[in-house]
């Protein structure tokens, strides 16, 4: 769900060269809350909003919702209190995904292969090549949308121009449902009729720095030389990106394949907790759910990241790279435990993970183990991502003796406990896989 300013004079036409626009930038409108509509026609013309529960936030939000101010990442509270009568449902990703994975593969590739996706609901198209077929980039956004439409049941805008940042804002200015062509000739003026923070990448923060300097819109800084800025800014890289965008000027390629960064999953509590217990037994869920991704996907992670948000909404990360590659959530949990006492500044618990100094803070026991400070969210994410198959893992000296130890006990199974530990989670797999993410739990 974009919160990009968008300017009603720049829904216009500006011209009809499309030579050397091979950018499109593809956006879905209200994403989230069309596809709900799509698979409840009933819902049509009603505001929809997604995002349930006391404490979460709005994910997305239909056109008519947003018509009582109601944004993304607003209070679902909130929203109920500006839209009563709205329909909330929640967060269904997996069908989301889904539909996006079809979406693109069944429309989008069909013109290029040359497609850098964002998220689930933008990318970009390099259409240079499919040129000799479509002669037009407007012929193949008209398209695109067309068969969204009609397969899909949700509408997208179009942005077409000679680079993805114009491209980007020229789908912004597109919506809701729309296409926007910027010829090359007009992409500075079409920038800088903006407003700063229309520029994507310009937050709060840059903007209300930008304003001390007496920059409130890009026309303004557009007229301020790139060594003001770095002063302004104080980066002269950030100087130079500012320098390029505000006139309409955007160097970087569109790029097939990202490879993926990071695996994580956080959940925040009911209620602000102080609770080891109950901290843990959360971050014991998204290790689970961390390494169940790692493993679906075939990969393994290095670096393992502890995330924390407190009852004032600050945040806190602690992250440590392991010795070995790790998609178990059996390798994940203790170390997870460590960087979560680490960062609170409480005593090691005797690296079992399970409790605090002296057992008092025994987690799934009798006992509990009070937090120096209300915790609103943990999560966990895994990074350092590399293909398991192309991974050498070298055992340790300990993991040798082990194995040694373990063949002497159990003649024709020498399995170590990490490698036990790793066949049940792999077993735990099968069985989700077969009923349901609910199935089975994993217990540590």
């Amino acid at each position: 769900m974009s919160t990009a300013p968008r300017l009603a004079a720049a829904k216009r036409d500006w011209g009809h060269d499309e030579s050397g626009c091979t950018v499109l930038h593809i956006d879905m409108d209200a994403f989230y809350a069309s596809l709900e509509v799509a698979r409840h026609p009933e819902l049509r013309g009603r505001p929809v909003i997604i995002g349930t529960g006391p404490r979460s936030v709005v994910s997305a939000a239909s056109y008519e919702a947003r018509r009582y101010g109601i944004n993304s990442a607003m209070p679902s509270a909130r929203a109920r209190q500006l839209c009563p009568d709205g329909v909330f449902l929640p967060v269904d990703m997996a069908y989301y995904r889904e539909r996006s994975r079809r979406i693109f593969a069944e429309v989008l590739e069909q013109v290029t292969d040359r497609i850098e996706k964002v998220s689930v609901d933008e990318g970009y198209m390099d259409v240079a090549a499919a040129l000799t077929r479509w002669e037009r980039p407007s012929a193949i956004g008209a398209w695109i949308r067309a068969e969204v439409a009609r397969r899909f049941h949700v509408t997208c805008s179009v942005g077409i121009a000679g680079n993805k940042l114009v491209a980007k804002m020229a789908s912004t200015n597109a919506k809701p449902d729309g296409m926007l062509l910027i010829p090359l000739a007009r992409h500075a003026e079409f920038v800088q009729m903006m407003p700063l923070r229309g520029i994507p990448g310009i937050g709060p923060s840059l903007e209300k720095r930008l304003n001390a300097w007496g920059v409130n819109s890009v026309a303004d800084l557009a007229a301020m030389d790139e060594a003001t800025l770095a002063r302004a800014t104080g980066s002269a890289l950030a100087a130079h990106g500012l320098w390029m965008a505000a006139r309409g000027m955007d160097d970087r390629a569109v790029t097939p394949y990202t490879p993926e960064k990071s695996v994580g999953a956080e959940r925040t509590f009911r209620e602000d907790t102080r609770s080891m217990r109950q901290v843990r037994d959360l971050l014991r869920w998204a290790c689970d759910d961390v390494a169940g991704t790692l493993r679906r996907k075939g990969l393994t992670a290095r670096t393992l990241t502890v995330k924390l948000r407190f009852a004032d909404l600050s945040y806190r990360t602690r992250a440590h790279t392991l010795e070995q590659p790790f998609s178990t959530a059996s390798a994940m949990l203790p170390e997870a435990t460590r960087l979560l006492r680490a960062m609170l500044d409480m005593p090691e618990d005797g690296g079992d993970g399970n409790g605090g100094a002296g057992g008092g803070g025994t987690v799934g026991g009798a006992q509990d183990e009070p937090l120096p400070r209300l915790v609103r969210l943990a999560g966990v994410s895994a990074s350092g991502l590399q293909e398991a198959a192309q991974t050498a893992v070298q055992p340790s000296l300990d993991d040798l003796i082990e194995e040694r130890d373990a063949a002497e006990r159990r003649p024709g199974d020498g399995a170590t406990k990490p490698q036990r530990l790793s066949r049940a989670e792999q077993a735990l797999d099968a069985v989700r896989a077969r009923f349901g993410s609910g199935a089975a739990s994993l217990g540590l």
